[in-house]
C-alpha cells in the first residue's frame, strides 16, 4: 500500500480531520466504564422514522432488564439512530421518550427531550459524524475501505446480471468494480466532484465458516462475509452497519440486543468489528413477536398494517395500564417468568432475575385474549383508588364527558369501583380503562338502560307486584344475610322456591326459583342479569336511587 497516497485520499475525503483526530484519541475520550465485573451495558437505538410499535417496547424491556438484573451498576441508555433525515418524522424522538417513559422504561443515560445525559455521547447519530469519519479514515489507511463511484444504474445492471447468472446479489468479487481502483484515479475522481460512497473491503472467504455464540440462539455457524457493503453514504452519513459498530464500541456496550432479522448481516458485522480492532460485545438476537393469523390459522409476524395491537398507541387509546403490558411482555421474554410470578404474586417484575439465555429461540406468540386476561388480573389486584386514578387519567384524554362524571363525585366512583376488590377471588370485570364506562354506566341515571330482559317465566303483572312489595321491604341497613332473607320471603310468597336442591330435582313443581326473583330486582336496578354483589351495589347507589329504579318497573 502506498501510505502517502492513502493519506492524500483520506485527507481529501475528510478535510475536517486533523492529525490529532485518531481512534486512539477517541479511546481516551470514551474510556472503559470501570463497572463491576458482572455489570452490563445495553441500549435501545430506535429510528425516529415512524410510530413506536410493540417490538420496540419488547426490545427495550429486554435491554433494560439485562442491564439492571445483572448488577446494581448496570447501564441502560437511549441512542437515537437518526441517519435517515429524509424519513424522520417531526416530534418522533419526543414520542419515543414519552411512550417508553409511560411504560416505566427509564434510562441511565442517553438522549432526552432536553439534550443528552451522560459522558458517552452525543447520543444522536447525526451529531456523531466526526467520530465515524475518524474510524473510516483509519480503515482507509489500513486498506480496509475504499471509495466507490458506481451510479444507481451501474448497481441495477449488476443486479440484473447476477439474477440472470443465478448468483448471489451484492457488491463483491468481479462486481466490486472499484475495489482495486488505482488510488490516483480515485483521487482524481473526487477532485473532479464525482459522487461516491465509502465501502468496506472484505477479506472474507464464503467457503470458510465462522463459529459464533449468540446469548439467545446459542452456537451459530455461518459463511465468512465477502460483501463490500457501504460504510458511509454519499453525504458522509453512516449506514446502520458501520454506525452501530462504532457507537457500541465507544459507548462501551457490552450486550447488543436486537431482532433476529439482523442475523443475515451478522457476518458483515463480525468482520467489521474485527477489522476495526474493537472488542466485540455479546449479541442477543431476539425472536420476532408473532401472532396467529385468524384467516389462515398460521403464525406470522405482527404487522402495524394488519394488527392494531402492534402499535403502542393502541394501548394508550384503549387505556391498558402500563403494568399490564409490561407483565405480559415479561411472560413472552423469559420462559420461567410465569412460574416465578405464581410464587411471587405481590413482587415487582424487577425482582425477577432476567436472563438472556431464558429468552425464546422461536417466535414469541402474542395472544390478545391472553393479554386481556393478564390485564384483568392486574386491574383486579389494584385498590379502588388506583383504578379510579387510572380511569380518570385515561378519560381526560379520551372521554372528557366521562371524566367530568367521575370527578364530580369522586367518593361515589371510588365506592362502586371498590366492590368485589380484595380477597382470594376479586372480580375481573375489565381489562382496560375504556371498558369501565360501559361496565359502570348503571350507577348513573343518565346512562342507565335495561340491557337485559327480565326472566321470561315471571308474568309481567306478577313481576311488578314483587317489585312494588320489595320497595316496602328494602332496608339499606341490612347486611347480605338480612337482604337475602327478605328476597327469600318474597320468593316463597309468590311460589318461587328458595330450596335450590328441590328445584333442580323437579323444576316443574315450582313456578320458578329465588334466582328468578333476585334477577328481577337485579335487572330493575342495574339493567343487567350479571353485576357485582347486588346488596353492596344498592348500598352504594343509595336509598333514593334504588327506590326510584324499583318504582320505575313496578
Amino acid at each position: 500500500m502506498d501510505t502517502t497516497k492513502l493519506l492524500k485520499l483520506a485527507s481529501l475525503m475528510f478535510p475536517e480531520l486533523t492529525d490529532a483526530d485518531t481512534v486512539e484519541s477517541l479511546e481516551a475520550m470514551f474510556p472503559e466504564r470501570g463497572l463491576s465485573e458482572n455489570a452490563k451495558v445495553t441500549r435501545i437505538a430506535p429510528s425516529p422514522t415512524g410510530s413506536m410499535h410493540l417490538g420496540n417496547l419488547y426490545g427495550a424491556l429486554a435491554d433494560e432488564r439485562i442491564a439492571h438484573s445483572a448488577a446494581d451498576d448496570g447501564v441502560f441508555y437511549l441512542r437515537i439512530e437518526n441517519t435517515d433525515d429524509k424519513r424522520e418524522v417531526p416530534g418522533a424522538v419526543e414520542k419515543i421518550i414519552k411512550y417508553l417513559g409511560a411504560f416505566g422504561i427509564s434510562f441511565d443515560e442517553g438522549a432526552t427531550n432536553d439534550g443528552d445525559m451522560g459522558n458517552y455521547g452525543p447520543y444522536r447519530q447525526r451529531d456523531r459524524a466526526k467520530i465515524y469519519h475518524i474510524v473510516a479514515r483509519k480503515l482507509i489507511l489500513e486498506g480496509r475501505a475504499y471509495p466507490c463511484f458506481c451510479s444507481e444504474a451501474d448497481l441495477e445492471n449488476a443486479h440484473k446480471m447476477q439474477e440472470e447468472n443465478k448468483e448471489n446479489f451484492g457488491y463483491y468479487g468481479k462486481y466490486a468494480v472499484h475495489r482495486d481502483m488505482d488510488i490516483d484515479e480515485a483521487i482524481a475522481k473526487i477532485e473532479a466532484g464525482e459522487s461516491y460512497v465509502l465501502r468496506f473491503k472484505s477479506m472474507g472467504d464464503p467457503s470458510k465458516k465462522v463459529d459464533f455464540k449468540d446469548q439467545i440462539k446459542g452456537k451459530l455457524s455461518f459463511p465468512q462475509n465477502d460483501q463490500d457493503f457501504v460504510l458511509l453514504k454519499s453525504d458522509g452519513i453512516p449506514t446502520y452497519h458501520f454506525a452501530h459498530v462504532v457507537d457500541d464500541h465507544f459507548m462501551r456496550t457490552t450486550d447488543v440486543v436486537r431482532g433476529e432479522e439482523w442475523l443475515s448481516t451478522l457476518p458483515w458485522h463480525v468482520e467489521l468489528w474485527i477489522a476495526c480492532g474493537f472488542k466485540m460485545p455479546r449479541f442477543c438476537h431476539t425472536a420476532q413477536v408473532m401472532k396467529l393469523d385468524e384467516e389462515t390459522g398460521t403464525k406470522r409476524k405482527m404487522s402495524k398494517r394488519k394488527d392494531p395491537e402492534c402499535t403502542l398507541g393502541f394501548y394508550f387509546e384503549k387505556g391498558y395500564p402500563a403494568k399490564s403490558v409490561i407483565e405480559y411482555l415479561m411472560t413472552l421474554l423469559n420462559s420461567n417468568y410465569e412460574q416465578w410470578r405464581s410464587a411471587n404474586k405481590e413482587a415487582s417484575y424487577k425482582e425477577f432475575q432476567f436472563k438472556a439465555s431464558n429468552m425464546g429461540n422461536s417466535g414469541a406468540m402474542f395472544d390478545l385474549a391472553k393479554f386481556n386476561d393478564v390485564s384483568k388480573n392486574i386491574i383486579a389486584a389494584m385498590p379502588a383508588e388506583e383504578v379510579y386514578d387510572g380511569v380518570v387519567e385515561w378519560a381526560k384524554e379520551n372521554d372528557a364527558e366521562f371524566a367530568k362524571i367521575l370527578t364530580d363525585n369522586e367518593a361515589y366512583a371510588k365506592a362502586y369501583l371498590a366492590i368485589g376488590r380484595g380477597g382470594k377471588k376479586p372480580r375481573k370485570d375489565f381489562a382496560c380503562w375504556s371498558e369501565v364506562k360501559s361496565f359502570v354506566s348503571y350507577y348513573y341515571d343518565d346512562m342507565f338502560t335495561l340491557e337485559d330482559a327480565f326472566p321470561e317465566n315471571v308474568p309481567a303483572e306478577e313481576r311488578k307486584a314483587m317489585l312494588a312489595e320489595y320497595i316496602t321491604m328494602y332496608d339499606p341497613a341490612d347486611d347480605n344475610n338480612g337482604w337475602f332473607e327478605k328476597v327469600k320471603t318474597l320468593s316463597e310468597k309468590y311460589g318461587y322456591t328458595s330450596d335450590m336442591k328441590a328445584y333442580k330435582a323437579d323444576p316443574d313443581a315450582f313456578k320458578g326459583s329465588i334466582t328468578d326473583v333476585s334477577n328481577i330486582i337485579r335487572v330493575a336496578i342495574t339493567g343487567r342479569l350479571n353485576s357485582p354483589d347486588l346488596c353492596t351495589v344498592m348500598n352504594v347507589m343509595g336509598v333514593d336511587r334504588v327506590k326510584a329504579r324499583l318504582s320505575a318497573q313496578a
